[in-house]
């Protein structure tokens, strides 16, 4: 067996060159809380919810898929390969294309069936209530 047989369809050697001197910048620069996955997030919460906010410009709502299983939230979409003509010569490049999956663990568990997702301008933000069980439990004192 072969090297390439081993392989993921689609890996590029300067694909992981990118992303290890991303990496590297990011160590050097300090900026440790700045990650390289795909799409960026911002996490919150409030004394009720987490909220998650993320950009996914040029994703049409249906072909996202949110998931959530306990503390676990997975994220999945694509965006779409822009068609060009032949003729057309690129001086720059940046804007990636194909499936994403992101998967993070929250703080704490979320209620699923009751969380709900609102997607304006290209700008997904979910809010996702604070399971019952999870909710700090006071303690009386005799």
């Amino acid at each position: 067996m072969m090297l390439y047989d081993y392989l993921e369809p689609g890996w590029s050697p300067w694909n992981e060159l990118k992303r290890l001197q991303r990496e590297m910048n990011n160590l050097f620069s300090g900026s440790q809380n700045v990650s390289n996955e795909y799409p960026a997030v911002n996490l919150w919460s409030d004394e009720q919810s987490l909220i998650l906010t993320t950009m996914v410009p040029g994703i049409k709502p249906e072909d996202l898929n949110i998931t959530v299983q306990g503390n676990q939230l997975t994220l999945e979409g694509e965006i779409k390969e822009e068609k060009y003509d032949d003729k057309v010569v690129f001086y720059r490049r940046e804007r990636g294309a194909g499936r994403f999956v992101r998967s993070m663990r929250l703080p704490y568990e979320v209620e699923g069936d009751n969380s709900s997702a609102k997607y304006q301008n290209g700008i997904l933000i979910l809010t996702m209530p604070r399971a019952e069980k999870s909710k700090p439990k006071k303690i009386k004192i005799n």
